[in-house]
């Protein structure tokens, strides 16, 4: 049990990649704040946790609203006392070529994966800094090199990384790790129900060093290992899980 009497917050994590990291942080021991936008799906997640066994509490909000994202974490605060890992997942995709993507679209992406990384960061790490002690773990994406058609997500996932990196350096002598990791293509039920799902999951295939679609699960494993003391060592680090394709 890693995270035994460990508290963690995890953002986006009513469903998909979230809600696998949230199930394998329960089922190390830690006591969990699920928070998602979307509130009923929040409060299943962490209804299906305590009813397993395990400890949640669920807290809804846009985490590029500051308000909200300090929301989350004083929730926290107020349920168990401290927090100890925080694991900024929440995103938004907006897709479409740039002569045809709008403004709108473009501040969507930009406000909820980027600025709500660093507004929970900002209000986490608070408490991290007083304990002496944190571990933060932000999603980014291999998108981050850059994909056609996602000027915006490429862009955010781009700047989680150097928000790693600037907080991994500036938090590092209050012993708090800060990290990312970069999912590949994942098979979530969003991707399931594309049209072009079939069409998508071949050229994977073809594509990739290991031929597949990731799965949560692999994201959820790496994000753990960060969270764990095996990483107490690393910081501002970047790991990707993209079955090796890079490009």
């Amino acid at each position: 049990m890693r995270f035994q009497g460990k508290v963690a917050v995890v953002t986006g994590s009513g469903k998909g990649i979230g809600k696998s990291i949230i199930r394998k942080l329960v089922q190390e021991g830690a006591l969990v704040t699920v928070s998602d936008l979307n509130k009923e799906t929040c409060e299943e997640t962490a209804l299906e946790i305590n009813n397993s066994g395990g400890k949640a509490i669920a807290v809804d909000g846009d985490v590029s609203n500051s308000v909200d994202a300090r929301n989350i974490v004083e929730k926290t605060i107020e349920a168990y006392g401290k927090i100890d890992i925080l694991v900024n997942n929440a995103g938004v995709l907006k897709d479409s070529r740039i002569k045809d993507m709008e403004e709108e679209d473009w501040d969507k992406v930009i406000d909820v994966c980027l600025k709500g990384a660093f507004l929970c960061s900002k209000y986490a790490s608070a408490y991290m800094v007083d304990q002496n002690y944190g571990k933060i773990i932000n999603i980014s994406s291999r998108a981050y090199l850059g994909n056609p058609g996602q000027a915006n997500y490429s862009s955010a996932k781009a700047g989680i990384v150097g928000l790693t990196r600037s907080l991994a350096k500036e938090l590092g002598k209050n012993n708090i790790n800060v990290n990312a990791v970069a999912p590949g293509l994942i098979e979530t039920d969003a991707l399931k129900s594309h049209p072009k799902y079939k069409k998508i999951k071949d050229l994977q295939k073809k594509d990739t060093p290991i031929p597949r679609i990731g799965l949560p699960e692999d994201v959820a494993n790496a994000v753990l290992f960060f969270a764990s003391e095996e990483a107490d060592y690393i910081s501002g680090d970047i790991l990707h899980v993209s079955g090796g394709r890079f490009g």
